[in-house]
């Protein structure tokens, strides 16, 4: 048969309860403030707190540095101006094409021909004469 050790358990009944303290309620305010140069930080009032973080008298009137800086751009040219650049390059390559070093005499007439007939129909749709 086995005994059991029946004091020290009675004894730990018999300790007063002891009472878990509730943690405190949070301030009522926390103000975070950034002073420049000697500016003295406000004092807290009642239940407040008052994080004060110094900066240089330089920083006073930046634009903050998060701000300054210049977001990446992503890409360059667009797509569309990019194929326009190379249909344009294209029409101006071979015999029909038009270039300022000479030669191609009929493309560059052909192509003043298409522009002044395009112009011609956008001033007929909107009713100009």
């Amino acid at each position: 048969m086995r005994r059991y050790a029946l004091p020290p358990l009675i004894g730990l009944m018999l300790l007063p309860a002891t009472v878990v303290a509730q943690p405190e309620p949070p301030p009522d305010r926390i103000i975070n403030l950034t002073v420049y140069g000697d500016d003295a930080c406000p004092e807290s009032k009642g239940d407040e707190i008052v994080v004060c973080a110094r900066r240089p008298e330089s920083e006073r009137y930046r634009i903050p540095k998060k701000l300054r800086e210049k977001p990446a751009v992503a890409g360059g040219p667009g797509w569309g101006s990019q194929v326009a650049t190379m249909e344009e390059t294209q029409r101006n390559a071979g015999p029909m094409g038009c270039s300022a070093i000479g030669g191609s005499n009929s493309g560059c007439f052909a192509q003043m021909m298409a522009r002044w007939f395009a112009e011609r129909r956008m001033q007929e749709s909107k009713g100009e004469p």
